[in-house]
């Protein structure tokens, strides 16, 4: 159990870090990621729910039709998405939001996106859970992340990396959203169908669309 204060302290991190995140992870996009936004946001349809909207880079890249929902525990990137959102003429609804404990009746939205945040909620399972409580059936789960590497050398380094970053930051390397998401479908009110799923840049990128299907 992560506690109150920590979790405060992650949350003030990141709203010292809304300024220059966009910088940062464009270098991590043009390196590591690379195609992924668009890959997942071309998938989306009808009302999304964007969860860890951060600075709203994934704004741009949605179909016209898409009705984004965003929210993020750090008011500083709330604002940014905001700015952008304004900038681009869309009408999305951007607040502060916990992924934990998601404000959405069950059953309401199109389409779940998380993009490179999972390795940082502190509780990431019921995080999960709350995408597929408020996703409808026949909706769309998308996610993206850094996760364990296929190749053991590269994981030593990313268990290394995570000795400083989880309790400074929150930030997980080793995490695999994937495999929980499978053994989250394996339960009766939480039925899921993986259809696309892609590793690369040595195993840490991993990306997938998923169906919530009818129990």
């Amino acid at each position: 159990m992560t506690s109150v204060r920590r979790r405060d302290r992650w949350r003030r991190g990141w709203d010292r870090s809304a300024g220059g995140y966009d910088a940062q992870m464009a270098r991590f996009d043009r390196w590591l990621f690379r195609d992924t936004r668009t890959w997942i946001c071309s998938r989306a349809r009808g009302e999304v729910l964007e969860i860890a909207v951060g600075t709203g880079l994934n704004l741009p890249l949605y179909p016209p039709s898409c009705r984004v929902t965003g929210i993020d525990i750090s008011a500083e990137m709330i604002e940014h998405a905001r700015r952008r959102r304004d900038g681009l003429g869309r009408g999305d609804e951007l607040r502060l939001g916990d992924a934990e404990s998601i404000d959405l009746p069950d059953h309401s939205v199109d389409t779940v996106v998380c993009t490179f945040s999972c390795c940082a909620i502190p509780d990431h399972l019921q995080a999960l859970r709350e995408m597929l409580r408020v996703l409808r059936p026949g909706g769309r789960l998308l996610l993206a992340d850094h996760i364990a590497s296929d190749w053991a050398s590269v994981r030593v380094g990313q268990r290394l990396i995570e000795a400083v970053t989880i309790p400074i930051a929150g930030e997980h390397f080793t995490r695999r959203p994937a495999a929980d998401l499978a053994e989250l479908a394996g339960l009766a009110d939480h039925p899921i169908v993986v259809q696309e799923r892609e590793r690369f840049t040595f195993g840490i990128v991993e990306r997938l669309a998923a169906e919530r299907v009818s129990p």
